[in-house]
């Protein structure tokens, strides 16, 4: 059986009879940023995970086409980000599954791994959540995992969007996070203007991208 990360692999086996939670944190994560880091930290405690696991894309469907660093160097960011959170690790599956990459599949591939034990929790930007009827197999997604959509203030869904997936039968939970106004693509050009990152991202994955020369084209 494939290793699905290294400090959680064995989630679940100690304690058959106890219920364990486990956040799933997928991207692409190019780079992974401040943002990434404090909605996962918050979901975890909001709703007692026992750990979080970030799992960046290798071929996402949305971004065919459109310019991607490269997947061993996402997946390098996201270690360096997580190292000092010990409730945090990286999952390489969906980088080395061949083929698009879809969450419906990384949710098998996660309950085939773990034991009944071991229940999954999705999280995901409200954006996200609003279009998740139209992912690859939706449907087995409402059956695999609870799904955590991250609102923060001034961005939230509204009742009409909450009772179309209650309609659908998603499991869903809301957590208004704090506002932390960066995404990947400011970053990604900010340092192409030539702009400091610093402090928007950990200081490991911040001297990794001036070491390698990331974004600067």
């Amino acid at each position: 059986m494939a290793v699905i990360c290294e400090r959680f692999d064995d989630l679940g086996l100690e304690d058959p009879g106890k219920e364990v939670r486990l956040g799933i944190m997928g991207g692409t994560f190019d780079p992974i940023h401040m943002g990434h880091l404090a909605c996962a930290e918050q979901a975890r405690v909001a709703f007692a995970l026992d750990a979080v696991i970030f799992i960046p894309t290798g071929m996402q469907p949305f971004k065919q086409g459109k310019r991607v660093t490269d997947a061993a160097m996402r997946l390098e960011m996201v270690k360096l980000a997580c190292a000092t959170n010990p409730c945090f690790d990286v999952s390489p599956i969906e980088i080395e599954r061949e083929g698009l990459t879809y969450t419906v599949d990384t949710l098998r591939q996660l309950h085939e791994h773990y034991p009944s034990n071991v229940e999954l929790y999705f999280i995901t930007g409200a954006d996200a959540m609003l279009s998740i009827a139209k992912w690859h197999d939706s449907a087995a997604i409402a059956d695999l995992a609870h799904l955590i959509a991250v609102t923060r203030p001034g961005y939230e869904m509204t009742d009409e969007a909450k009772a179309e997936l209650d309609a659908a039968n998603f499991d869903v939970s809301y957590l208004e996070t704090t506002a932390l106004s960066i995404s990947s693509s400011m970053m990604r050009d900010w340092v192409r203007e030539g702009k400091s990152i610093r402090y928007l991202t950990s200081l490991a994955v911040h001297d990794y991208i001036l070491a390698k020369g990331l974004y600067k084209d």
